[in-house]
């Protein structure tokens, strides 16, 4: 039990490799398939005693090669971390799940590639050390670049370029930020870089804020935040239907990064870096909420519209953050989870939709309307109103806990912000529901028959699909005590105290003679 904290890194990367050696053809899909979910149960029985263990409160710190942590690298299971795993673990299920129904066939490394990414989200969320949030991000990249790209030609290949360069250059600014951070306060471990910043003196606080906003920038980079999310629509857009769902949760990481360091070095106890650049980040937000919602309107394929909400969900995080306070931040957790469930869920509702309409694929524009009685359509349906905010799901019930902890000082910004972002998006989703679904008299004349390249849906796509969307319905009707426990969560962040404590006192294991 004292090696838990390194499972779920360790046991993605055993079912990686594992999945490379049965990759032959003489091994055969089920094969294959049979490693990647013994490698997925293992890993749900380490994040389940991970949760349970870290439930109360509890913070466990695990040194690597048994260095001190001020020294050498460490992993610390808190309750953040634990929610992040917990999150990752069911989303990568629903996708895993429809990748086996045919599609992980046509792409080579898959399985092993797949693993590799578990591997480095699941490392992202659990480093205590910031040089090895740089290591799991890279790992993480490296795996999405390969399952972005496999199977793909022509424009795919292209976009895959455009989001590889992208990433690499984030990382080299991610790299030079490091080497400044380490060149003024000696250390990497972010426990013990919070009370080095705070005792810095003046001469080097201009260096430090440099370094910090050179961080920021790179994980509002990997966010998505505005003006930094270009990249991300035509990259969703074109990846495969269960990568798409996966990436679902990358923007998280980013934001995931964003609340680990404000709450271990920008709190109170941070003297001149107290409240580092929040207002910033807070309007930065409001601006790509309001520039998400417009590109949800304009969107003229269902993919495209899903990753403008990917997008919407990422900045109404960064609000809820940076507003710092109790009630946002559990709100923000609880709708962190809700919101990489129903992104992925629509992703997923968007391929059942292309494949059924053939040639016209995902295009709002093209006049091959489905029944709206069909599964897609009811999925389509039950996606929609969770993702707008509408009651009863969970959607909704996050926004409302969100607008009612917005200080007094916000309520206006925030309150149009989020009630306006959400009108639009209704429309935005209305208007696609209408196209794609509604069968007018006098269509049936646009439409070709027969459509040879329409195909029907296959069982294990729409299992995985539903299993997401009965995540997000399951938010709703736990509600209580998944928000009693983001409330948890959200009271220990901000008394970062105990992990620091916890960081810097855990005892190495071996004793010199």
């Amino acid at each position: 039990m004292n090696h838990l904290p390194i499972l779920p890194i360790l046991i993605p990367l055993i079912g990686g490799a594992l999945s490379l050696f049965v990759e032959h053809r003489r091994h055969g899909p089920v094969v294959q398939r049979s490693v990647a979910w013994a490698a997925m149960a293992a890993l749900a029985i380490a994040v389940g005693l991970l949760c349970h263990g870290t439930a109360d409160g509890s913070i466990s710190a695990y040194l690597l090669g048994d260095w001190p942590a001020r020294l050498g690298i460490v992993l610390v299971a808190d309750a953040l971390a634990s929610w992040m795993l917990l999150t990752t673990l069911l989303l990568a299920a629903g996708c895993l799940l429809h990748a086996c129904a045919g599609w992980d066939r046509r792409a080579p490394h898959f399985h092993a590639l797949f693993q590799f990414q578990l591997a480095g989200i699941n490392g992202a969320f659990l480093t205590g050390d910031i040089f090895n949030l740089f290591v799991f991000f890279e790992v993480m990249l490296i795996a999405s670049y390969g399952l972005l790209l496999s199977g793909g030609r022509g424009l795919r290949m292209r976009i895959g370029l455009h989001y590889v360069v992208f990433n690499v250059s984030a990382s080299t600014v991610f790299l030079i930020a490091l080497g400044l951070l380490y060149a003024v306060a000696g250390s990497l471990n972010m426990a013990e870089l919070g009370p080095r910043l705070a005792a810095l003196p003046p001469d080097h606080q201009a260096l430090a804020g440099s370094a910090l906003a050179l961080l920021l920038l790179v994980f509002c980079a990997k966010a998505a935040l505005g003006p930094l999310y270009l990249w991300l629509p035509e990259a969703y857009t074109r990846a495969p239907a269960a990568v798409a769902a996966l990436f679902a949760i990358m923007t998280k990481i980013g934001l995931y990064a964003v609340l680990r360091i404000s709450s271990l070095w920008f709190g109170a106890q941070a003297g001149v870096f107290a409240g580092f650049a929040q207002d910033v980040l807070l309007w930065a937000g409001i601006a790509t909420v309001v520039l998400a919602a417009f590109g949800v309107l304009g969107s003229t394929r269902l993919r495209m519209m899903i990753s403008y909400l990917v997008i919407l969900s990422a900045a109404t995080l960064f609000i809820a953050f940076a507003l710092g306070q109790p009630g946002t931040l559990a709100a923000g957790l609880y709708y962190l989870a809700h919101s990489s469930f129903v992104a992925a869920a629509m992703f997923l509702v968007a391929d059942l939709i292309r494949r059924r309409r053939g040639r016209a694929s995902d295009h709002k524009d093209v006049i091959a309307p489905l029944p709206g009685k069909s599964v897609p359509g009811l999925l389509f349906l039950v996606a929609a109103v969770s993702i707008a905010g509408l009651p009863p799901l969970s959607g909704f019930l996050a926004k409302a806990a969100l607008l009612a902890a917005v200080p007094p000082a916000w309520t206006g910004w925030v309150w149009a912000t989020i009630l306006g972002s959400s009108l639009l998006v209704i429309i935005g989703l209305t208007r696609a529901g209408i196209r794609l679904f509604w069968r007018v008299p006098g269509d049936e004349d646009h439409v070709p028959h027969p459509n040879p390249s329409a195909a029907p849906a296959r069982p294990t796509e729409t299992v995985a699909t539903v299993l997401l969307l009965a995540l997000g319905v399951g938010m709703s009707v736990f509600a209580g005590p998944l928000m009693r426990h983001t409330e948890a969560i959200a009271t220990q962040l901000l008394d970062p105290a105990q992990y620091v404590e916890q960081v810097r006192t855990t005892p190495t294991q071996l004793r010199a003679p």
